[in-house]
């Protein structure tokens, strides 16, 4: 069946509207769905994973610094693992591991602590030599390496699967997916929000979640409602397929400078943040910033280098002040609810974040302790002062 229906209205009422389609809305939607929650419009303005959901490969690891992003990532790349029997999808996970390399001591340094972290909360990542690194992944060059970080269980899956995967299943359960539909307003009244409208018509709600990705900003300036979450473009490309084929190596990171490479199918699949990439919602894809990886390539991975690609893709990164994600109920709106602003990490995370918007939404103690991750924690402390009481 598909997961994804064009409607000419949407429904009048809903207990849960959930805006955006991407993994996050539909984790959501699946999740309170498989709770018992049946009256569920996910609102979606173009086709399911349209937006950063649709990248071609994305990393799950738990392999983070601090425990609640380790936390999220470890209970996600579980979920994923049992993702053939709940919801019921082969997701092409490939559990090749993750292989950060460090170029110099302080990186190592700082690894270590995270390792120690890691493996305390049953994260069985160490810290290997270089040789170690070159055996993990034959491309690598040790000059110029310190050490490198392996976690065997982290790796890869195909974002696009896992967003229908968990669409059919909540389409199964009774929720709408009301695709190609644009959300234009949201109604409050007091301290809750009343009505979401679309293009399509309006939604009289219980619950609003917003899972916009990278317009979510915009989302929360409808109801009133600071979401500090920035576009900025991303990267990546593919070579040619490889004769003979490439090894099956980890998801292989280059610290000091974000590039990566991994297997793709038939070859791999290179990419890199650009420190320079301004802000703004272009998804153009331009191979002139391949240079920047080559260049790195030629240091840490020279047969890369030389490698020929054969196109590529670009999408958004949904960016927060401090690259941690943005989860929680709204202080001012307490039915409006939020996920966003992942950093490049939403993926790897959806499994979990969708448990905490579903006990969130039935008033139930979340896995973990979400504060940390509230939007208001951007406030300037003036904003925050209590007023001062007039004696």
């Amino acid at each position: 069946m598909s997961s994804s229906s064009t409607f000419r209205s949407v429904p009048p009422t809903a207990d849960v509207v959930i805006i955006g389609g991407g993994v996050m809305g539909v984790s959501a939607a699946f999740h309170l769905a498989e709770a018992g929650v049946t009256d569920i419009v996910v609102v979606e303005r173009g086709d399911l994973a349209c937006g950063s959901s649709g990248k071609p490969i994305g990393g799950v690891r738990a392999q983070f610094s601090d425990p609640l992003n380790i936390e999220l990532g470890g209970r996600s790349l579980r979920a994923y693992e049992n993702f053939p029997h709940r919801p019921g999808a082969d997701i092409r996970l490939d559990t090749v591991g993750y292989l950060f390399l460090l170029t110099n001591d302080g990186q190592a340094a700082d690894f270590e602590v995270s390792v120690r972290t890691q493996n305390a909360l049953g994260v069985p990542s160490r810290m290997v030599t270089p040789d170690d690194a070159r055996a993990l992944c034959p491309y690598v060059d040790t000059e110029g390496l310190v050490a490198a970080v392996h976690s065997p269980t982290d790796g890869h899956a195909r974002p696009v699967l896992v967003v229908h995967g968990y669409a059919d299943a909540a389409a199964r359960a009774g929720a709408t997916l009301a695709t190609h539909t644009t959300v234009t307003g949201i109604d409050t009244a007091g301290d809750r929000v009343t009505t979401v409208h679309t293009d399509r018509g309006r939604i009289a709600c219980s619950t609003v979640i917003c899972t916009a990705g990278a317009w979510s900003g915009q989302i929360g300036d409808m109801a009133g409602i600071d979401l500090p979450v920035r576009p900025v473009r991303r990267q990546l490309a593919f070579t040619e397929p490889l004769t003979p084929p490439a090894p099956r190596i980890p998801f292989t990171i280059d610290f000091a400078s974000s590039a990566y490479f991994h297997n793709s199918d038939d070859g791999l699949l290179f990419g890199l943040a650009d420190p320079r990439q301004p802000e703004g919602f272009d998804t153009t894809w331009t191979p002139e910033w391949l240079d920047l990886f080559r260049a790195v390539a030629r240091q840490r991975a020279p047969e890369l280098a030389d490698m020929t690609t054969v196109g590529g893709w670009a999408g958004l990164y949904e960016v927060t002040p401090d690259h941690n994600a943005l989860i929680g109920r709204s202080g001012e709106l307490v039915n409006f609810l939020y996920a966003t602003g992942f950093s490049g990490h939403g993926f790897l995370q959806a499994p979990a974040v969708g448990e905490i918007l579903r006990d969130l939404h039935l008033e139930r103690e979340p896995f973990t302790d979400i504060s940390p991750l509230g939007a208001d924690r951007f406030r300037s402390a003036a904003a925050t002062r209590p007023e001062a009481h007039v004696v």
